[in-house]
Order: structure tokens, then C-alpha cells, then sequence
């Protein structure tokens, strides 16, 4: 392709990965957040929204192509793109990308996936898209991002880059396994990009609709591939053009070196930050800190006040309106809380520090907890601005009732490049995910398989494994008493 549009660029990287291969240790990068996300579409079946959208979507009918995890009936590879892009994301523990703040896998592993299973890909294939998909998506992310204001301008526009990007991340990852060749890659995101959307009002004030934006993603980014092989076309200026996707997006300020710089050389996949906990990825630090001044030994009667110096930017999602933060009605609000997450920190949780568990409705509304978000303040802290977005740092202040005065600064995110989590504590967290509704021997397969996937002849072995459940055994959420 002689003079590459910015697209074009993208296109033949990925044309070039499908058929070289990938450097190991992005290969190995990539499995591991296979595994991840499918951890994450089991552990997601607690959720009503799940239901939901698994209804949705057997309400359908159609060609049985793909599976959706958790149902022993497929559905098209559109519609299973769907369903399990949503319970990769409703979790909100799914990884991410930083400075961009972007979720990828959890649109482009569903639709790479339900595209690779429709259509008898095998895993070295699968494996490649997959990477390619993660590194556009990425890539235009960080397109978006502006160094000087030091945060993403989709963000500051109200607009869900994980959504908007992951859409033609997962596009292109689905367009390989189709077959597509360098033209039909870019035709493909030239559909997407009609397609993609995603606004982040739910994050401030509630609603659920946020755990839909992956699946959208993941279901236009295989719709896109399918109908390019029906002969639809796409402009080759779609990014840059006058009418194209940053303008639209973006108003025309975007960075086109980070589409290119490095591509094929320079990869962001191995860096993308996995998730510790079950919780918007700005309150991880405030947990950290929790966990640390209750190893110092702070009981929840020692407290008379906290206060979390944040970055400004994330104060918005985390910490207003104060008020609603302090006081969340459901477990998913509590997850987009700074008071939430230190006081959950402090009284001690599961999984890594806090797991599934600790985040229901239950808790969200325990009166101890109440009482104790009630004493927290999230307020702007310089130190923390000029770290961020390249982390989401907190630093942490809590006065006891007896006066004294004890500082926890948590400026590196736990499962990050800095500090990344173990293989052993990635698989803990795909047990847990998974237990209860997996057997361990089946639990023990899937992990076995997917961490050797280059080498399997398809993925439908996988999948076939994760349709059908054990009924989960009744938990009790603990009193303060019990975490204490």
C-alpha cells in the first residue's frame, strides 16, 4: 500500500502480524488476559445485567457460531461477541491501559473469540489477532491523549475511549480471522468507525449502561469484519480525514505519532495493567492504603477522619458528588467510590485484598461502613497530579481519635509494570472468578489451554468447557465484625 493513510498503517501491521508471528513476550502477555477475561465472563454471571443480556441475545435466534460463556446454547458470532464483551466489563475488574485509560481486552478478546470459534481459526492465529487488536486499540487511545493537559480528551469530552477504540481494536482482530487481507482490515475499520460510541455520565451519577459499552464494541468490530467479507467498503481516511474518526471524536486534536511511532517494534501489550481488584481502576490505590494502615494495626473505632489526596481528574469519578460517594446504594456504585474502597481496604477483604464479595449491596449500605465513609474527604493533591495519568497515585491520611496522624502514599498501581502481579496471583484470581460455578478440573483445563493456546487447533475446547455451570454455593457477605 504506497502512501498509507493512517489506517493503512494499521492495516498492514496487522496483515504483517498475522502472517509473521508475534515477539514471545507479547504472545505471552496476550494469553494471559484470555484467561483473565474469561475469569472475568464466569464471575460476571452473579449480575442481573448478565442475565439479561444472555436473554437478549438467545431472544435472537439465528445460526448457532459461537458460544456465550455460561450458556450451553450458541448464537451467531455477532451476538456472542455481545453478550460476553458485557460480562467482561461489568466487573469493572478487567485490565487497563494507562496514560490512554483504556479497558481493551474486554472487547477485543469476546470478539476475537466468537470471530476464531465461527470460523475454525486456530489458536497461533487467534493468539496474533488478538495481540494486533490490544495494540490498535491502544494505539488510538493514545492518539487521543494529550500530554499537556495530561489526560485523554475523549475522557474530558465525556466519551468512553475503552468503547470507542476498543470497537476498532476489536475490528481489526476480527477482520484477520476472517481472512481479510491488508485492504480488508482497513475497510473494516472504516465500518467501525461508524459503529463505535460510548459516554460515561454513569460513572458520576449511576445506571448500568456502562457494562454494555465493551460488548457493543466487541459486537461492531465482528458486524464490521462480516459484512466487509459481503463486499461493504470503508474510507482509507477514516482516522485523519475532514469527516473521520477524530474529528467526530475528537474535534480534529489528536496525536497521529501515537498511531505510528514504533508499530510493529515498539508494542504496548505487555504493559497494560491487570486488575487486582473488582473496582474502578482510580480507587485501586485507595484500597492499598486501606490494607496498609490496617497491617498497622487501625481498627475502624480508631478513625476520626480520613482524607485521600487523589489526582484532580479522577476526583470526578471517584470522590463526586462527595455526598453519593460516601454513601453508595449499590455494590456497583461502591466500585467507582474513594471512600468505599479505603474503608474496604481497612476492614480487610478477599480475593488479592478485595475480592468479588466485597463490593455487594449489602455492604455498600452497612451502617459500619456508612459510618465510616462518612469521615472521608477526597480532595486534589499536587503530588498525585503530576504522577498521573501514567498511574492513579493516592496518598492517604488518617487521624485517629487519639490525635495522632498516619500518612500511607501508594503512587505505583499494584499489577502494573512497577508492580505486576505474579502468575501465581493472576491464577488465584482466575479461581476465584471461577469458583463455584467451574469445577477445579475444568478450571484447571481452561487455564492449562489457554496459556498454551498458540499450539491448540481451535478454540471451541475452551470454550465448550465454560457453558455449563455448577450451581454456586450461597454466600454470606461478612459482617464488620467477621472482616474486622
Amino acid at each position: 500500500m504506497s502512501d498509507p493513510t493512517l489506517g493503512g498503517h494499521l492495516a498492514a501491521f496487522a496483515a504483517d502480524v498475522a502472517r509473521d508471528g508475534l515477539p514471545d513476550e507479547v504472545a505471552a502477555s496476550t494469553r494471559q488476559r484470555v484467561l483473565d477475561v474469561l475469569g472475568l465472563c464466569v464471575a460476571a454471571h452473579r449480575l442481573d445485567t448478565s442475565a439479561a443480556i444472555i436473554g437478549h441475545v438467545l431472544d435472537q435466534g439465528g445460526h448457532e457460531q459461537s458460544t456465550v460463556v455460561g450458556s450451553p446454547q450458541r448464537v451467531t458470532a455477532a451476538q456472542a461477541a455481545l453478550a460476553n464483551g458485557v460480562l467482561a466489563h461489568s466487573l469493572d475488574y478487567d485490565d487497563t491501559h494507562l496514560p490512554s485509560v483504556l479497558h481493551p481486552s474486554a472487547s477485543v478478546v469476546p470478539a476475537a473469540l466468537a470471530a476464531a470459534e465461527h470460523t475454525g481459526a486456530d489458536g497461533a492465529l487467534t493468539v496474533r489477532a488478538i495481540a494486533v487488536g490490544l495494540e490498535v486499540a491502544v494505539r488510538l487511545g493514545m492518539a487521543g491523549y494529550d500530554q499537556e493537559l495530561g489526560n485523554s480528551v475523549f475522557f474530558e469530552h465525556g466519551q468512553h475511549a475503552t468503547s470507542i477504540t476498543g470497537a476498532m481494536g476489536s475490528a481489526v482482530a476480527a477482520s484477520l480471522l476472517y481472512g481479510a487481507d491488508e485492504k480488508g482490515v482497513l475497510d473494516a475499520l472504516g465500518l467501525t468507525a461508524s459503529m463505535a460510541s460510548g459516554i460515561i455520565e454513569a460513572n458520576r451519577t449511576g445506571g448500568t449502561v456502562k457494562r454494555l459499552h465493551c460488548g457493543l464494541a466487541a459486537q461492531a468490530g465482528v458486524t464490521a469484519a462480516q459484512l466487509v467479507r459481503r463486499g461493504f467498503t470503508g474510507p482509507p481516511t477514516v482516522l485523519e480525514g475532514r469527516f473521520g474518526f477524530f474529528e467526530a471524536w475528537l474535534h480534529g486534536r489528536f496525536f497521529p505519532e501515537a498511531i505510528t511511532e514504533g508499530l510493529g517494534k515498539t508494542w504496548a501489550v505487555p504493559d497494560i495493567f491487570f486488575k487486582p481488584y473488582p473496582a474502578n481502576h482510580f480507587t485501586h490505590t485507595s484500597v492499598d492504603a486501606g490494607l496498609a494502615l490496617r497491617a498497622r494495626g487501625v481498627r475502624p473505632e480508631d478513625v476520626a477522619s480520613i482524607v485521600i489526596g487523589a489526582p484532580t481528574a479522577v476526583i470526578r469519578t471517584i470522590g463526586a458528588p462527595l455526598e453519593t460517594k460516601r454513601a453508595p446504594e449499590t455494590g456497583y456504585q461502591a466500585q467507582f467510590s474513594g471512600p468505599y474502597a479505603v474503608v474496604a481496604g481497612l476492614l480487610g477483604g478477599g480475593g488479592l485484598g478485595t475480592g468479588l464479595d466485597d463490593y455487594t449491596d449489602a455492604l455498600a449500605q452497612d451502617p459500619v461502613r456508612r459510618a465510616l465513609m462518612a469521615k472521608v474527604e477526597v480532595v486534589p493533591d499536587e503530588r498525585c497530579d503530576a504522577i498521573y495519568p501514567h498511574q492513579f497515585p493516592a496518598v492517604v491520611t488518617l487521624r485517629t481519635t487519639s490525635g495522632e496522624v498516619l500518612v500511607e502514599e501508594v503512587l505505583t498501581n499494584r499489577g502494573g509494570p512497577q508492580r505486576p502481579l505474579s502468575d501465581d496471583e493472576l491464577a488465584r484470581k482466575f479461581r476465584d472468578n471461577v469458583a463455584g460455578r467451574v469445577s477445579e478440573e475444568d478450571a484447571d483445563a481452561v487455564r492449562a489451554d489457554v496459556l498454551d493456546l498458540d499450539s491448540l487447533a481451535g478454540v471451541d475446547g475452551v470454550l465448550r468447557r465454560l457453558v455449563t455451570f455448577t450451581s454456586p454455593t450461597p454466600t454470606t457477605a461478612r459482617t464488620e465484625e467477621e472482616s474486622a
